[in-house]
């Protein structure tokens, strides 16, 4: 820069005013004391010119600058003395050259922090003046401290490096020019790239290294050693010390900075850029600048990155996912006021980002056909695109002046005290203080100006990013860049409904550095950015909104690709609000999505919600999905990924209330039943290939419990018991392996419960429970129909009736199914002991509530009252209807079939009304809870969205209701049990 000759006695009259007398006069007492000590003050002081004016103007509205005058009388004698130009070119210098050996000796890392300090408390002070007297404008200003951050930092750099050879941690090329030949590359970014610091900003540095440079004895050691250094290089611009500090220093612009050293290797970085680098860090990297450490290597690194940042076609597609990077959610075209008090004139509506992102984004989308584009300063990035026609001059020059303006004001907002903010004052006191420094006479024109400025900025920012007004809803920030949280993204998280929006932010940060396999391309990270709004504004509204995006965070995790997914949601705002209600409601499902994400294809399907899984319906989907599988594992992976895909979709069914947990119930079973028959024909294939057939054999299983009943939950087992039958006068199988008759059946058997129930790649298909068979575990697994009939007849206990009440052949045989339906119809049919049915249903009740006691109200099976005690009074009915009532020859009845269907002949109308409505609430609330959660359900700990759903199931408004509710029904059961089951 040529040095100009501008003096501070060139001060123009009455430039800016004091706050008021008192602070003027205060100020007139320090510079009198300061005149004292240098003569040349006293000399400017003794008339009351322009220049004694100003000062007093000057020390009063900044009280940052009156304290360093007061700590620093020679600078106010060097301010009136000489021209501002040289004086600084000459602490700029002198901070350049703080490293170097003076009189043979090396200066220490004190020495070094001492040398910087004083260096740019002195260059900042003359600048704040230079500013205030309109002698500099703000790209004077702009760039002295831009210059004064390059020689802090490359004379730490060299220091740095200077100690490490001095200490044989390295070998440098040259120990007169540390850097030269280093291989260490430190990069400017943002205002510090662009020559357009902020008066106290921040400077924002990458450093990157090159292993193979030569310096390092061992290359291997190079991420330990530079990371050490780069910890000592913010400590020694940062740290506060007496004489104040350098500059703030953050390194969080790397590479994935969650994961990375301080220093990233060159290579290493390069591969980042090319395979994850998002369109925010393109954009970071107009302004990248290679300014310490060696200058020719960061040269050459950002001449490799320039495909990186500026692509060769045209790039519309960067625009929204730049636009994210300051996303308003409010529509930019008039709405509401801008407020000044308090207005955050970098990151605000109208704000200096906006005109930054106005050029950036257009640079990175023209940038890679038109190379003039690439201008790191604002200013002349706005120009090169008017002259390129790709704006009107008319608007380069609107926000080129707006960009200055507001510049001016940030610079006055943070001279006053030299603290790191951008926002104007709430206080109309401190407000006219920015006003005064600015030479204006009053708040009411001064912020006219403001609000002016603002409205054309936010004007010309909304038309380009007219295309996002579908943003709309509430208003405020989400910036998701590096790795800093932006305060206004934390309150508009806030106000979102996220209660911890600080966790929220890192989780939405880890998405955009594609760490996950779904957000690793480009093009997925583009989708999920632009419906990040919607996305957190739906997660916002539903209860417990933190835990619900964590467990969407999860699913995302685990996702193979997110490109399909995005776009969907993004056309599909149905699609979101399902995501929602189950990341909300139900963490069971959300973990199954987790871990197998290809339950989730279902939900595309259009017609989920309006068509019913009925028998049908699965049938033909499970024909059809196994038609691929070759061979035996294949069959049996593709019948687990089709029972998880199904039972989750019957459940998104459930929770979403197209279907009631009775409906939900009779699907899990056709599921089930569709599953298990598909299963054992496969396992009789595989049985007759290495043992062949059994002469007359013949299988049949049937499904006891729920699932006789129709009414398997999310969760249930399976209850089955193998029955088998064949020739008399057969004694082995006729394959090339023949086996008898025992270890035939017993095979199939086992074979079939390692078909459902053994974990392979897709996970387990049932837990199968043959407890129910005769004589137990005690007996064979595969039970011969002879000897089932005979059991029944002779052997078999009341409970075994009991369960027989819900017993329903499942598939097989269907002459061995007959017979079967044929023995349970004739025992079930035989005139009752009624006396002695009541004591043992009695005495088993009596005993499940001694050694099974429930957990709370909530053991919706266990309770008194609860759902065992409806089954019980069903099976009880269904055990002495022959001998009360009408012929009951149906078999395989649901629990409500049975009371509807005996209850009326057999007990009040009151009664059978109470236990229905019990039933359909118990069932209800059962089926919804073992869908959503594993473990019992405490609404205290639940999901909020989950006791939300319960609260609906049972028609009530709060969870105390409902509660109340299960009291009541359980209650009035108890009382039918005992009066039933005793009578």
């Amino acid at each position: 820069m040529a040095i100009t000759k501008t003096r501070l006695i060139d001060v123009g009259a009455d430039v800016i005013r004091p706050l008021n007398q008192t602070e003027a006069k205060a100020v007139t007492a320090v510079l009198k004391d300061i005149a004292k000590q240098e003569p040349v003050v006293a000399d400017a002081m003794a008339d009351d010119g322009a220049l004694k004016q100003f000062l007093i103007a000057a020390l009063s509205l900044s009280p940052y600058l009156r304290d360093t005058a007061v700590i620093s009388p020679q600078l106010v004698a060097t301010a009136v003395s000489e021209p501002l130009e040289a004086a600084l070119e000459r602490m700029i210098g002198t901070s350049r050259d703080c490293w170097r050996p003076r009189d043979g000796n090396t200066p220490s890392e004190a020495d070094v922090m001492t040398c910087l300090r004083t260096m740019k408390r002195n260059a900042a002070f003359l600048v704040a003046l230079g500013d205030l007297g309109r002698l500099f404008t703000a790209r004077d200003t702009t760039r002295y401290l831009t210059l004064m951050a390059d020689a802090a930092t490359a004379a730490t750099i060299d220091h740095l490096l200077l100690a490490a050879h001095d200490s044989g941690k390295m070998r440098l090329k040259n120990p007169e020019n540390p850097s030269e030949g280093s291989g260490l590359i430190v990069l400017g970014m943002g205002k510090l790239g662009g020559y357009e610091l902020n008066y106290s900003s921040d400077i924002d540095i990458v450093v990157f290294f090159d292993p193979e440079s030569g310096i390092l004895p061992d290359p291997m050691d190079g991420s330990e050693i530079y990371a050490r250094m780069m910890r000592r290089l913010v400590r020694i611009l940062q740290e506060r010390t007496a004489d104040g500090y350098v500059f703030r220093t953050d390194l969080r612009l790397r590479p994935d900075p969650g994961s990375t050293p301080l220093a990233v290797r060159v290579e290493a970085g390069l591969l980042y850029y090319e395979s994850r680098g998002q369109n925010w860090e393109r954009a970071a990297f107009i302004k990248a600048r290679a300014m310490a450490g060696d200058l020719a290597a960061g040269e050459d690194f950002l001449r490799q990155l320039v495909p990186f940042v500026f692509r060769k076609y045209l790039d519309y597609a960067a625009i929204a996912d730049i636009h994210s990077i300051k996303r308003q959610i409010h529509v930019h075209k008039g709405h509401g006021d801008i407020a000044v008090k308090g207005h955050d004139v970098k990151l605000g509506r109208g704000g200096i980002r906006e005109i930054e992102f106005f050029a950036q984004t257009q640079q990175l989308i023209a940038g890679g056909r038109m190379p003039p584009l690439r201008a790191r300063q604002t200013e002349t990035a706005l120009a090169a695109l008017a002259e390129a026609n790709w704006i009107r001059p008319e608007i380069a020059a609107e926000l080129t002046d707006a960009y200055w303006f507001l510049r001016d004001v940030e610079h006055r907002i943070q001279m006053v005290r030299d603290e790191q903010t951008h926002s104007l004052p709430e206080t109309e006191a401190e407000l006219k203080r920015i006003a005064f420094m600015l030479g204006f006479a009053d708040t009411g024109s001064f912020s006219a100006k403001v609000e002016a400025t603002l409205r054309t900025v936010e004007k010309r920012y909304a038309r380009l990013f007219e295309q996002e007004a579908k943003l709309s809803g509430v208003e405020g920030n989400l910036v998701f860049t590096g790795q800093q949280d932006d305060p206004g993204t934390l309150k508009t998280l806030a106000m979102l409904g996220f209660q911890r929006p600080a966790d929220i932010s890192r989780v939405i940060r880890t998405w955009h550095y594609g760490r996950y396999r779904a957000t690793q391309s480009v093009e997925a990270r583009e989708r999920l950015t632009e419906l990040t709004p919607d996305l957190l504004r739906a997660f916002g509204e539903s209860s417990r909104a933190d835990e619900a995006l964590l467990r969407f965070d999860s699913f995302l995790s685990g996702l193979p690709a997110g490109i399909q997914l995005f776009s969907l949601i993004g056309n599909n705002p149905a699609l979101l609000s399902l995501i929602v209600t189950v990341m909300s409601a139900a963490p069971r499902l959300a973990d199954i999505i987790a871990s197998r994400p290809h339950v989730f294809d279902g939900m595309l399907d259009p017609g989920l919600m309006s068509e019913l899984p009925t028998r049908d319906y699965l049938s033909e989907r499970l024909r059809t999905f196994l038609t691929a599988a070759r061979h035996y594992e294949e069959l049996l992976d593709r019948l687990r990924i089709f029972a998880a895909e199904q039972r989750f979709l019957i459940g998104i069914r459930l929770l979403t209330g197209a279907i009631n947990g009775m409906q939900a119930g009779h699907a899990f079973t056709d599921l089930a039943d569709l599953l298990i028959e598909q299963a054992l024909e496969a396992v009789v294939r595989e049985i007759e290939a290495t043992h062949g057939r059994y002469p007359g054999g013949r299988v049949a299983l049937m499904g006891m419990g729920k699932l006789g009943s129709f009414e398997l939950t999310a969760a249930s087992d399976v209850d089955l018991i193998l029955l088998y039958d064949h020739d008399d006068d057969a004694f082995e199988s006729d394959g090339e392996k023949p086996i008898d008759s025992t270890r035939y059946f017993t095979r199939l058997t086992q074979r079939l419960i390692a078909a459902l129930s053994a974990p392979m790649s897709e996970g387990v298909l049932f837990e199968v429970d043959m407890r129910l068979r005769p004589s137990g575990n005690k007996g064979p697994v595969a039970t011969r129909i002879k000897a089932f009939r005979k059991y029944q007849q002779e052997e078999a206990w009341t409970w075994e009736h009991m369960a027989l009440t819900r017993a329903r052949l499942v598939c097989g045989d269907a002459s061995l199914a007959k017979e079967a339906g044929a023995v349970i119809s004739e025992v079930l049919s035989r005139p009752p002991d009624v006396r002695k049915i009541a004591a043992d249903v009695k005495e088993m009740r009596d005993l499940i509530e001694q050694e099974k006691p429930p957990r709370d109200i909530w053991d919706l099976k266990l309770i008194p009252g609860g759902l065992v005690d409806i089954e019980f009074i069903a099976q009880y009915l269904r055990l002495v209807v022959p001998g009360k009532g009408p012929a009951c020859t149906a078999t395989s009845m649901s629990t409500g079939e049975v009371l509807k269907a005996l209850g009326p002949e057999m007990m009040p109308p009151s009664d059978v009304d109470s236990l229905i409505e019990a039933l359909r609430l118990f069932t209800e609330l059962s089926q919804i809870i073992r869908l959503c959660i594993d473990g019992p359900f405490d609404p205290k700990e639940a999901p909020a969205g989950l006791v939300e759903r319960v609260c609906r199931a049972g028609d009530c408004p709060d969870i105390r209701t409902l509660e109340g509710e299960v009291k009541r029904l359980s209650k009035a059961v108890r009382a039918i049990f005992r009066k039933t089951v005793s009578a």
